[in-house]
């Protein structure tokens, strides 16, 4: 892409996505996703009410009468987004692709972890890791980001869960919140890298789709392509036991993700492209806040 068409994308899309952060998330944002963390910070005398556990019994011994630790959240978040850059997201049936709502997606949580003075980073993934950046703040950070979620160019076609939540789990030591952003149409087992994950830490997952990933309709003979695998086929849409078959595959893989998903206690919200992805953030946001 060129650089001045570039410019204007990103231009385009700080304006959107950061009046969003802004004006709808900043606060949905920080209440849901405040820090996880407690550092120490005082000790004081034991009132009434207070927990037995947080009793200092060296300060306690000290004074002859009980003491207890206060401690205090440490605010500071380090979010990370997983953003699956296989080719399948290159699919669109209407005005967008899937690519572009993830982009938007992507940006706009970008923009309100720096709101809150979190650091935010991101692995791009296909069947490997394509690029890593590591946790920063700041706006210039985020324009970094955004200029590489619309430019990058994956060196592979093919989608593997597995391999961005075992490298989070590896390289990313702090606690975080991670959002993975993908159509998540893979059979690829990755039942344990999601359990141990969300054990270290809190996975939420985004399936960015499209309604012709889940049917076809009936438009007679046409010519079908695998974005990841580069197979065309001639498809009969007219049959109605062909059709059937794709609904079959979306519903095969959307299950086993979803089962995956539960297991793993993984929060997970479904978003269609043409489907208000600012309503069901918020959705998600609130429910976290309970």
């Amino acid at each position: 892409m060129e650089t001045s068409e570039l410019i204007k994308k990103v231009r385009q899309i700080e304006i959107k996505t950061r009046r969003l952060s802004s004006n709808i998330f900043a606060g949905e944002y920080h209440t849901a996703f405040k820090g996880r963390g407690m550092s120490f910070s005082e000790v004081r005398e034991y009132q009434y009410g207070d927990e037995v556990r947080f009793i200092d019994w060296n300060v306690t011994a000290r004074y002859r009468k009980p003491y207890i630790k206060v401690y205090e959240e440490e605010r500071e978040l380090t979010v990370m987004l997983l953003i699956d850059v296989s080719k399948s997201n290159l699919f669109g049936s209407g005005q967008y692709l899937k690519h572009d709502i993830v982009n938007e997606i992507a940006a706009t949580l970008a923009f309100s972890t720096i709101q809150n003075n979190d650091k935010i980073g991101v692995i791009f993934f296909s069947d490997k890791i394509e690029k890593f950046i590591p946790p920063q703040k700041g706006r210039k950070h985020v324009l970094y980001i955004i200029r590489e979620l619309i430019d990058f160019n994956p060196q592979s076609n093919g989608t593997d869960i597995e391999i961005p939540l075992k490298y989070l789990t590896n390289v990313i030591k702090k606690r975080c919140t991670a959002f993975v952003l993908s159509d998540f149409i893979a059979k690829h087992n990755y039942n344990d890298a999601a359990i141990i994950a969300n054990r270290k830490h809190e996975i939420i997952r985004l399936r960015i789709y499209d309604n012709r990933d889940r049917e076809i309709p009936n438009v007679g003979l046409i010519k079908l392509k695998d974005p990841e695998t580069e197979k065309r086929i001639w498809v009969d849409t007219s049959s109605k036991k062909n059709r059937m078959l794709y609904k079959n595959y979306w519903d095969e893989t959307s299950l086993i993700s979803q089962r995956i998903m539960n297991k793993a206690g993984i929060e997970s919200v479904d978003i269609e492209v043409r489907q208000d992805y600012v309503k069901l953030l918020l959705g998600l946001f609130r429910r976290k806040q309970h």
